[in-house]
């Protein structure tokens, strides 16, 4: 390969972005070797080992077309007897069949504007009351989405920006391929003579019109139908320059063209497999490591691994239902044939929905909000689409998968995914990228990341199972705060399925503290809502109550947000009101509020609430003063592996600097009853792969610097606690004696776990349990005034 290329390719790599200039000189490069490793490179860089496909059901909303492209078999003539369209019954019995086999999206497909060219088209319209193929797609798209929850994706061809308008509120996505800007393609015996809507200014119009109504759009070039390799660079650059303006070209697709009999081109040379790998490598090229990059598998079938080397990241649709109507010849393989040949080339394959993964987790911005709330519920904090029905909370069993049973996977482990479990268990720090790496981890790598926690919890703290005896107290759940997840928080006279308002005095605080004591508690947890009528004082009346009651008694009391509170009132800092407390009978802190240390989060979350940066100093506050805390994260709502990653950074540098961090406790986010989620402004929670991994890369990047991490069984169930165990967790928390925050969020699991339903967890998987005091101490026989076998046994997360 020429010096010129062989920069080129360099700076492609080094980030540059690739120009016209450019591209030309590679497309005269003999060599295809060095242009597939840098498309590849570019690939795993901005996708990973994830090789996404839809699950849709095809719908030919009606064959007939006023184009007559010289390759398609699409596209028939009127035939006397036979309906220009699909009937309504006939879409909606087509799209139920697709939503009983487990698919999550409808295509419509259909030929352009056949009104303008057969009167039996018009007719059609007419009985059908609809005055175009546009209006008809539009009540077929809602009716798709209303009755069977499909994502419709609609495939109408080219549009007005007023077509476009009438879409937009019924479409997921809407696909129209480019297919070239080659305009000597129209000419009379080309591919595209006597096709209007084919001419490239049209369909580029069309395009433009899309991007400035923010309508996700799926595009791409069809090659191999008589333009050259220089035609191919323009139009992928025409797309990109498009793209450029308005950001809405979710996914470019480099299909191959197939000759079918009985059409112009039957006799046409199809492009071979190396023109196709580097088509696609271009197109990589030219769009960067983001793109989404799609190639049909059935049009290449047997010869899948050179395309996932050329670039490309994503399958597309697949139907379980229905065939590919545009290539019937070409069959959709066995999704379990294509998980194994994308496995063989060292990659996962990873369902998505009608918008692919960059564009799902920004639904709101591109899709109706009816559509977007659907998208969003549907999700996981990657964008695919959620793997399985298991929510947090719930009491869902696990998925085989998740829960010990793991299919074996064809591949190996990613070299990347190795080296960051290497530098995490040898205690370095690892880098944002690479923690958002591990929580992005599916497969082999997902067992990778899990097995290896499991070494790293078993090398650090050994195989025993942790728990604390003691008592959970919600004081109030009045809360000025508008928390957007929050179903616990109420306004001072609001009623609710979960119950009314309430506020617990401090001398019923120091009761239910003396009961637990009887029980054989030795810790308190004390947290509630920020109730505005509250000041410092009233915090310090509960801790002295508790204190009056039960003088031994640990009290693990009161958030961040809530030290800012009293403090505040009273005129002191957080430091020394924290002194005050201490000097009360305070002995540490829960580290909840915390919900994602971002800001950016937080904005969407928790507006009101303090910020992440005020959140740490109160922590670190806590520390200097002497008062230990624990540490949590709530996730599944809003938040993506980034986010995560920043968290747990931001938690390791401050322990780095002060050690006071008891434990790192994940707390999945439970969705049922959450304003946010009912809203449509939040996913549903956690997948249980990502909750698992929330453990199991927490256990990782936290080394060796917080030993503890645990796992709360109200969010996981007892399977799921038990799973997280085998993930790198190694404490139960505890019983949650009068829990209350969970069940106000939907939450089934029980709000009480005796000693005997602690120990059936740690002995299903063959550990022993032990019991701890608040800073992980072992509690001597003699403190413990009942066993942890014993169903007086209470608890609380701890």
């Amino acid at each position: 390969m020429a010096d010129s290329a062989q920069r080129i390719l360099a700076d492609v790599r080094a980030g540059l972005r690739l120009d016209a200039t450019g591209a030309a000189i590679l497309a005269a490069a003999p060599e295809l070797e060095p242009i597939l490793a840098t498309a590849e490179a570019l690939t795993f860089a901005g996708h990973g080992t994830a090789v996404g496909w839809s699950r849709k059901v095809f719908i030919p909303l009606t064959h007939l077309c006023r184009n007559r492209c010289g390759y398609c078999t699409f596209a028939e003539s009127p035939r006397a007897g036979t309906s220009a369209y699909l009937s309504p019954e006939e879409v909606l019995a087509i799209a139920r069949a697709g939503a009983e086999a487990g698919c999550r999206e409808a295509l419509l497909t259909l030929g352009e504007r056949p009104e303008l060219r057969h009167p039996a088209a018009r007719e059609a319209l007419a009985a059908l009351g609809f005055d175009s193929t546009v209006d008809y797609v539009a009540a077929m798209a809602r009716r798709i989405f209303d009755e069977t929850g499909l994502l419709p994706h609609l495939n109408p061809g080219t549009l007005s920006a007023a077509e476009l308008a009438r879409l937009r509120p019924h479409a997921a996505s809407i696909g129209m391929m480019l297919e070239s800007t080659a305009t000597r393609l129209c000419e009379r015996g080309g591919p595209h003579w006597q096709c209007p809507d084919k001419h490239p200014d049209v369909r580029l119009a069309t395009l433009h019109a899309a991007g400035e109504q923010a309508i996700a759009m799926t595009s791409g070039i069809l090659i191999g139908i008589g333009e050259t390799r220089l035609e191919r660079i323009e139009a992928l650059f025409a797309l990109r320059e498009l793209n450029g303006r308005h950001g809405h070209i979710q996914e470019i697709i480099v299909q191959n063209f197939r000759a079918k009999p009985r059409t112009a081109m039957a006799d046409a040379p199809e492009p071979d497999l190396a023109d196709h790998q580097w088509t696609i490598a271009m197109a990589r090229l030219i769009f960067g490591p983001t793109m989404s990059i799609q190639a049909p598998p059935n049009l290449r079938p047997s010869e899948l691994a050179p395309l996932i080397r050329a670039g490309i990241n994503d399958w597309g649709g697949i139907s379980p239902v229905t065939p590919d109507h545009v290539n019937p010849e070409a069959v959709w393989p066995h999704i379990a044939a294509l998980r194994q040949e994308t496995e063989a080339a060292g990659r996962e394959l990873v369902e998505r929905l009608a918008l692919v993964p960059a564009y799902a987790r920004d639904a709101a911005r591109w899709t109706a909000h009816d559509l977007a709330r659907a998208i969003l519920h549907r999700t996981d904090a990657s964008g695919f689409a959620r793997d399985n029905a298991w929510h947090a909370g719930t009491g869902a069993p696990l998925p085989p998968s998740i829960g010990g049973g793991a299919r074996s996977n064809a591949r190996a482990p990613s070299s990347t995914v190795l080296r960051l479990i290497d530098e995490a268990s040898a205690g370095r720090n690892l880098a944002e990228d690479g923690i958002a790496t591990l929580f992005e981890a599916r497969g082999a790598d997902y067992t990778a990341v899990v097995e290896a926690a499991d070494r790293l919890r078993a090398a650090t703290v050994g195989e025993g199972v942790s728990f604390v005896a003691n008592c959970n107290i919600n004081y109030t759940n009045i809360c000025k705060h508008r928390c957007g997840f929050c179903a616990f928080a109420k306004g001072r006279s609001s009623e609710s399925l979960r119950g009314p308002a309430y506020v617990l005095g401090a001398d019923e605080v120091g009761q239910r503290a003396l009961e637990a004591h009887g029980r054989g508690a030795t810790e308190v947890c004390l947290q509630g809502g920020i109730h505005p009528d509250y000041t410092g004082q009233s915090y310090l009346d509960i801790v002295a109550a508790v204190r009056d009651a039960v003088p031994d008694m640990h009290i693990h009391a009161f958030s961040p947000l809530e030290i800012r509170h009293g403090a505040a009132t009273l005129g002191l800092s957080p430091a020394a009101f924290l002194r005050r407390l201490r000097d009360a009978g305070l002995g540490s802190l829960p580290g909840t509020a915390a919900e994602v240390l971002d800001d950016e989060v937080r904005s969407k979350l928790c507006p009101d609430k303090l910020g992440s940066e005020e959140w740490l100093a109160i922590v670190r506050a806590a520390h200097e003063v002497g008062v230990p805390t624990t540490s949590t994260i709530m996730f599944g709502h809003v938040d993506t592996p980034r986010h995560w990653a920043r968290h747990l950074l931001k938690l390791r540098q401050l322990q780095r600097d002060t050690g006071g961090i008891t434990e790192f406790v994940p707390l999945p986010f439970v969705h049922m009853e959450s304003p946010l989620w009912h809203k449509g402004g939040s996913r549903s929670g956690p997948t249980a792969r990502e909750a698992v991994l929330m453990h199991a890369v927490a256990r990782l990047a936290l080394h060796p610097l917080i030993p503890n991490i645990q796992t709360s069984w109200v969010k996981m169930g007892p399977a799921g606690a038990a799973r997280c165990l085998q993930a790198g967790a190694n404490d139960l928390g505890g019983t949650l004696m009068y829990e209350s925050i969970t069940r106000a969020a939907g939450g089934l699991n029980g709000q009480e776990m005796d000693g005997i339903g602690m120990n059936r967890i740690a002995t299903a998987i063959g550990r022993s349990l032990w019991r701890r005091n608040t800073v992980y101490g072992r509690v001597a026989a003699s403190e413990k005034a009942v066993s942890a076998e014993s169903s007086e046994t209470a608890a609380c997360l701890g």
